[in-house]
């Protein structure tokens, strides 16, 4: 096996030159020159030939990229459909789900804007049993599954506001066994953990782990539920005017990403992360919400001593030239207090990054502190 730093290695060189310390990823990764040349090309053509016959020409690569995502999210029989991304992508599943079928559970740490979408569909939402640290109780949801199971389960296996990771493949298996659908927001989880555990719909983003470009993503269902849904409109689900040369550039990007080995990337995120919040424990008015071992690439620091987590972003990215994430509490209204700052490392990052933004933190939160 290659050393992981071959891999940063390999992954850097893949992209133009970075212009700050990304620590952004969960956010928007950085695209390749591959997936920005196959974008650049596709637009080309559109304006060589027309968009409508450019997009069949690209219809080969679509599909690439549509079994592509079916494999990782373990339905190899799975209708993929291109969306604008994942809120859309809720938004194109939870509009044509039946109307007398509309008992959601999901976890308290439910990301903001789906629960607005589930609202806005007269979803009927209750809470999926959670430990402390908002993991999923497993054998508690077990036992509401099969006593009073819902219409269907939503799980975001890796949320917004924090890097835990819910156990994704035990669910699938209780849902599968009480005859419930699963529905997993992909959107921080394709990438970063493994998906492939057939869920009745998997949805995501393309610019995060996958690294594609912004305004694509992805609805995988099993053909079994798309016969199930009513789509707004007489037409097909996701019908309609297209980012073409985004999607083509997605496709891309899944197909570098299953070429590096999507194993060895979840091993190296895991790595990172793990140094990372070993390196971040001590760091003084922070808390370091993740264990150590927890199996992402996310670290949430969450204020101790009255720092302000956006303007701490704001000063690593003025100051320093860091991009981090602040995230507010409409990230995740139903859990989180306080808004919190988080880094999220992709495999180019070194250990010597890390540490220049550890030094970087001490130095931001002095300096924001004092104004």
């Amino acid at each position: 096996m290659s050393h992981p730093d071959e891999l940063a290695r390999l992954w850097r060189a893949a992209r133009p030159p970075v212009a700050v310390l990304h620590l952004d990823s969960a956010a928007c990764s950085r695209q390749s020159l591959a997936a920005l040349d196959a974008a650049a090309q596709h637009a080309l053509h559109e304006s060589e030939v027309g968009g409508y016959v450019a997009a069949e020409a690209a219809a080969t690569v679509l599909d690439a990229g549509r079994a592509a995502v079916a494999q990782l999210c373990g339905l190899v029989d799975a209708e993929v459909v291109y969306t604008t991304g994942s809120l859309n992508a809720l938004d194109l599943l939870l509009s044509g789900w039946p109307r007398d079928s509309r008992r959601l559970a999901c976890l308290p740490g439910e990301y903001g804007p789906n629960l607005a979408v589930m609202e806005a569909y007269g979803f009927e939402v209750r809470r999926l049993p959670a430990l402390e640290d908002g993991r999923l109780a497993i054998d508690d949801a077990a036992f509401e599954l099969q006593d009073n199971p819902p219409d269907l389960v939503h799980l975001t296996p890796v949320a917004s506001h924090r890097g835990i990771v819910q156990p994704l493949a035990m669910m699938a298996k209780l849902c599968r066994e009480f005859g419930v659908p699963l529905v997993v927001d992909a959107a921080q989880a394709l990438g970063q953990i493994d998906c492939a555990v057939g869920a009745d719909a998997t949805y995501s983003s393309s610019r995060k782990w996958m690294a594609g470009p912004r305004g694509v993503g992805v609805l995988a269902l099993r053909p079994e539920l798309m016969e199930r849904l009513t789509p707004r409109l007489p037409a097909p689900l996701g019908f309609g005017e297209a980012n073409v040369a985004a999607r083509v550039g997605f496709s891309v990007a899944v197909g570098e990403h299953l070429a590096c080995g999507p194993e060895r990337i979840r091993s190296r995120l895991a790595q990172l992360g793990a140094a990372a919040r070993s390196l971040l424990a001590d760091v003084d008015g922070w808390a370091v919400v993740e264990e150590v071992d927890e199996p992402s690439a996310i670290t949430t620091l969450a204020p101790t001593e009255g720092a302000d987590p956006e303007e701490v972003r704001e000063w690593l990215l003025a100051e320093r030239r860091i991009l981090t994430t602040y995230g507010g509490v409409q990230r995740a209204p139903m859990e989180l207090t306080a808004p919190v700052l988080r880094i999220s490392p992709h495999v180019d990052t070194l250990p010597e990054d890390l540490e220049v933004f550890a030094e970087a933190l001490i130095e931001a939160t002095a300096a924001t502190s004092a104004t």
